[in-house]
Order: structure tokens, then sequence, then C-alpha cells
């Protein structure tokens, strides 16, 4: 078979039936971001199993292009060369999802802006390079919802492609604040010891920019 069977689910959007009733929209594109092991995975892990079939969520750049091999060193040219390629997958996975027919909402693990926070030059060098601005790509985005890195005791490095310290984790997180500091609608959400209120305070962002019958039913509530 070339495709789904009827009734199965695309990789990455949501497990739940939707008889949505309303028009096509153009999907809105929010961005869940921040350091390494601040728990984006688990969020849209949670999403992938709460939201209908109309929210897509996409799996991350920046894994793509490393765990594919590309070369990740100190080099100031590598460096720069990674987050050119990782803006450019960020770009072309937001495009193929966006079907208004089929998707009401895009949730972005990281954004096209993050690769300027990993960016070993000045940011006008990054924007020439890629050929946009700072003003277009907050537009790309209704909202931003950045979950601050875990505390040190907390900090995990369970996944492979996590190369940094605790404290690298906390410096990038804090270059990452900036680079979003202009978008109009940004929810910073600070580190807690409950988990799941984090998650909540996060979906709760995406579960605004759905349609009413798109969104969570009382009996789905256990999902978070």
């Amino acid at each position: 078979m070339n495709g789904p069977s009827p009734g199965s689910s695309s990789p990455g959007t949501g497990l739940r039936a939707c008889a949505c009733t309303h028009d096509a929209v153009s999907p809105r594109l929010i961005v869940l971001t921040g350091g390494p092991g601040a728990g984006k995975t688990a969020v849209l892990d949670i999403a992938r199993q709460r939201f209908c079939r109309h929210v897509r969520v996409l799996p991350e750049a920046a894994s793509i292009v490393f765990g594919g091999g590309f070369p990740r060193d100190d080099h100031l040219r590598s460096r720069a060369a990674a987050q050119r390629a990782i803006y450019h997958v960020q770009v072309e996975l937001e495009a193929v999802v966006a079907d208004p027919g089929e998707t009401c909402v895009v949730l972005c693990d990281r954004g096209t802006l993050d690769s300027l926070a990993y960016w070993p030059g000045e940011p006008q060098a990054f924007f020439q390079q890629l050929d946009t601005s700072q003003e277009a790509e907050l537009a790309r985005y209704v909202a931003v919802v950045h979950l601050r890195v875990a505390s040190p005791e907390h900090y995990s490095r369970a996944n492979p492609l996590r190369v940094e310290s605790s404290a690298e984790a906390a410096v990038i997180d804090n270059r990452i604040l900036e680079v979003w500091a202009g978008h109009p609608k940004r929810l910073v959400i600070e580190s807690t010891d409950d988990f799941f209120d984090k998650a909540r305070q996060a979906l709760a962002v995406v579960e605004a920019e759905l349609p009413a019958c798109c969104r969570q039913r009382p009996d789905a509530e256990s999902a978070v």
C-alpha cells in the first residue's frame, strides 16, 4: 500500500477523530521552544494524544539534520552551515503540512528563529545569508510557547543527540528567550516540579487557536 489505511492517522497528526463542520482555514503555526531538556518532547507527545487530526505536530528539524549525520563540531563554518540547514528544513516542514483542508494548527518543535540562538556570528549575517528578517520570521507564527529549562538536579541527557551540559542548556535557553522576545503573543512557562501543570499551560495556547469542534472533550482530560 502507498498510504495509510482509511481512518488511520498520518505521522504528526492527532489520534482523536473529529467531525468538524468549520470552513477551511489557513493553518496557524505555533512554536514550542525552550532550551535543551525543557520538556518539549514530552509536551508534544501529549499533544499528539490529546488533539484531533486537525492539529499537526512537526518533528524537530535539528534532530532530522543531526540524526541524519550532518557534521556537528565547533568550527564556525560547520556551526553556521548546520543552522542554515536546520532553518531550511524547518521552513519545508511547515510548508508541507500547510493544507487548509486538513490542518487548523501546526505545532512546531522549535521555530525558524531558534537557529539564531545557536548561530555562531552576528544576527545580521544570519538574516542576510537566509534572505529574511527577524520581523518576517516572527510573523510566521501566531504564538510562541517557551518552556524554561529544568533545574540542574532535574536535567536529563537521556537524548543521545543532546550534547549540552545543564549550564550550557541554561545559556541557550536565555538566548532563545531573547530571539523570540519581539513576538506579540509569547507565553514563557517557568520550570516547575509539576511538569503536568507546565504541559497544561502550553496546550491551552494550542487549544485557544482551534475551532470549537476541535477543542478538548471533557472525557479526554486525563490525557494530561
